[in-house]
């Protein structure tokens, strides 16, 4: 399965403490220091009728999405969606906005904040961003490359390169020429599996193949469809996951999310001086952090300036005033970046980019937006001087629009919860929606600033990113890291935990929680690197032990319906499932999926007897309306995401998915949240 983000957790020591609360709701927002912030959005939403029936169908559309603007819906030409790939023939500006299955032109590279491109490709119009297969659609495009006549574009979940021959001049114009082939992630010239990066110059032509681990060249511009490469790299089987592709015609840089030139896998960046003419060149270095302070760092991508400066992205901006000849050849400047006071945060991650036009610089962010200095920077703390697709340049737009990167879902029936471990946020909605975009009542985001500097960099102290959420009656937790919050009534109102454990309960001490969940009996948490599941009879306050500890291989999510509790297993690619009365005699677990039924499944679902697998590397959800049916070994009723059994390609649309990690099912609607690579919160209905 495809590259994830790491799971983010506390690292405080202690015992339970109870929180300071906020003591006025009407107020915009509290910070004390060292606890939780709560905020309360204005917001006004249609409220879902409930009373539905029936059951589900198989590739049934969802009824609306939340973190997204709608269904089929940009918001407009400024509102992004994971802005990313970047480049320029010195005056025209190209942008992949890639949730939004588009890519937008500036015919005059933006110097304003309003100032909205003049072009859309794989699209009709702003508006709209249904992905597609023909020549001018485009499914999840990450990078995009121009000479000033010629444009490529990774059509990444297409598996193929879209190249106009002209640079286009009309909304959805089709492309001229396709490059795409293969069917395994074996390396070859003719196979392009997931595709995340490509440069030209006009002349040459570079491809990141990057379920292939390897990089393509054409030592001339490609002419016809699925003309093969004249050059394959795959570093001496060192790259892993290769990503964006600088270069300046005459080297080659290759940053890398899985590299393994140092022997384990990690992030990090592949230099050619020369550009390579001949299979398997062996690369003249590779480099982890350019600073060369940190284990780990961000691969680098970036561009060079008329004048032979290299500006690359990592984890912050660096500068150099040459092509680096070496790993230990330092960048002659660099932001001081997030966590240094002074620095400015970039929001760095998968979809940070560069591009230089004359004098200005524009920097995509994972905020879903793109800054632009009106001239290269010449100090460690200099900021942008502007932002496109945000309100201040301090905001990440995903969060000031509520749109989550890893949403866990969790509903009574009357209100929806929604954790995401990479926002470090939960979000509230004390009614359900019933209309797309709606924003929630209440946001706990577990972080608080030591200042404005700190606020401004986004520098959270007391961290925590929740891995897993469960609700039963009036009981609510979060799990994590290694801290475990329980609120005794539901955090309707902004109200704090009752409990906050750090790093352990009682004789227990966590290592890894990955799930948690209740029943009218016991409270369950999932360690994945200890290999347990604790039980505890009743809720834990620290003064009393598990009444029994499950050994399961990695757990991760869990979910009890106080008959069957369900613990999932990514690795083990599906779930262990345990009769609850039968649990304090140790009772074996029936196992439902495993290799080949699954790939790598991020959350199981019971509820009322019915049991739910999202099926995350599949991107789909298997729906059995009887949890029995799945545990003697027959087929889901419903596959929801996929027209079948057999359809597994990934898109954000109404009736597919691109990575569902977990659900939840309140007896009414099914509520799906996607990972990483989408974002979006999907409600079903019942169908009859």
């Amino acid at each position: 399965m495809r590259p994830t983000q790491d799971e983010m957790g506390p690292s405080d020591t202690g015992t339970p403490e109870g929180p300071v609360g906020p003591t006025d709701q009407n107020s915009s927002q509290d910070q004390p220091p060292e606890t939780i912030t709560v905020t309360y959005p204005s917001t006004s939403y249609s409220v879902a009728p409930g009373g539905t029936s029936g059951f589900f169908t198989t590739a049934q559309n969802a009824d609306i999405t939340l973190s997204a603007v709608g269904f089929n819906d940009t918001g407009g030409p400024l509102r992004f969606n994971r802005a990313s790939g970047l480049t320029t023939d010195g005056t025209r500006l190209v942008m992949t906005d890639v949730f939004n299955n588009r890519v937008l032109i500036w015919n005059t590279a933006p110097t304003h904040p309003n100032q909205a491109p003049d072009l859309v490709l794989g699209q009709p119009n702003f508006t709209t961003n249904e992905p597609g297969t023909g020549r001018n659609q485009l499914n999840w495009p990450l990078s995009a490359s121009t000479d000033g006549t010629r444009l490529a574009v990774t059509d990444t979940n297409n598996d193929r390169i879209l190249i106009w021959t002209e640079f286009p001049t009309s909304n959805a114009e089709a492309a001229d020429i396709i490059l795409s082939g293969g069917t395994n992630a074996n390396p070859s010239k003719s196979n392009i599996q997931w595709p995340w990066g490509v440069w030209t110059d006009g002349n040459k032509l570079a491809v990141a193949s990057t379920e292939s681990a390897s990089v393509l060249i054409w030592n001339s511009f490609p002419t016809y469809d699925g003309q093969p490469a004249d050059v394959l790299l795959t570093g001496s089987g060192h790259i892993g996951t290769p990503r964006q592709i600088t270069s300046d015609g005459n080297s080659l840089i290759v940053g890398d999310h899985n590299a393994t030139a140092n022997g384990g896998n990690e992030a990090g960046t592949f230099f050619w001086t020369s550009f390579p003419t001949t299979d398997q060149q062996p690369y003249d270095f590779f480099v982890v952090d350019p600073l060369g302070e940190k284990q780990t760092a961000p691969w680098l991508r970036g561009d060079f300036t008329d004048d032979g400066r290299l500006l690359m992205m990592g984890d912050t901006l660096h500068i150099w005033d040459g092509l680096p000849q070496s790993a230990a050849d330092p960048p002659s400047l660099s932001n001081l970046g997030q966590g240094i006071a002074g620095g400015y945060d970039f929001r760095w991650g998968d979809y940070s980019t560069v591009a230089v036009v004359g004098s200005r610089v524009y920097i995509t962010t994972n905020g879903s937006t793109l800054v632009v200095y009106d001239s290269i920077p010449t100090s460690s703390t200099q900021a942008p001087d502007f932002v496109l697709g945000a309100t201040d340049l301090y905001v990440d737009a995903n969060i000031e629009n509520f749109v989550m990167s890893n949403p866990v879902p969790v509903s009574n029936g009357t209100s929806l919860f929604a954790s995401s471990d990479f926002d470090n946020r939960l979000f509230v909605w004390r009614n359900l929606p019933n209309e797309s975009g709606a924003a929630p009542d209440v946001v706990y985001h577990f972080c608080w600033y030591s200042n404005e500097d700190a606020a401004r960099r986004h520098q959270c102290g007391d961290i925590f990113g929740a891995w897993d959420n469960a609700l039963h009656g009036e009981f609510f937790a979060l799990a994590g890291g290694t801290r475990l919050l329980i609120w005794t009534e539901l955090p309707l109102e902004g109200n704090l935990p009752a409990y906050d454990f750090k790093e352990g309960v009682g004789s227990v001490q966590f290592d890894e929680l990955t799930g948690v969940a209740m029943d009218d009996r016991y409270f369950y948490v999932a360690d994945k690197r200890a290999g347990a599941v604790y039980v505890w009879a009743g809720i834990p306050d620290g003064t009393h032990e598990p009444v029994a500890t499950l050994a399961v291989n990695q757990p991760t999510r869990l979910s009890s319906d106080g008959t069957w509790l369900a613990v999932n297993s990514t690795m083990g690619n599906g779930a262990q499932i345990f009769r609850v009365d039968q649990i304090a005699a140790s009772g074996a677990p029936t196992a439902v999926g495993g290799d080949g039924a699954f790939n790598l499944p991020e959350g199981t679902t019971v509820d009322g007897g019915h049991l739910f697998v999202a099926d995350t590397g599949n991107n789909r959800v298997h729906v059995w309306q009887d949890v029995a049916d799945a545990l003697v070994g027959k087929s889901a009723d419903v596959i929801l995401g996929a027209s079948g059994p057999s359809d597994t390609q990934p898109e954000i649309t109404r009736n597919q998915m691109f990575w569902p990690a977990a659900a939840s099912f309140d007896g009414d609607y099914l509520w799906v949240g996607e990972r990483k690579f989408s974002g979006r919160l999907v409600r079903f209905s019942p169908t009859g």
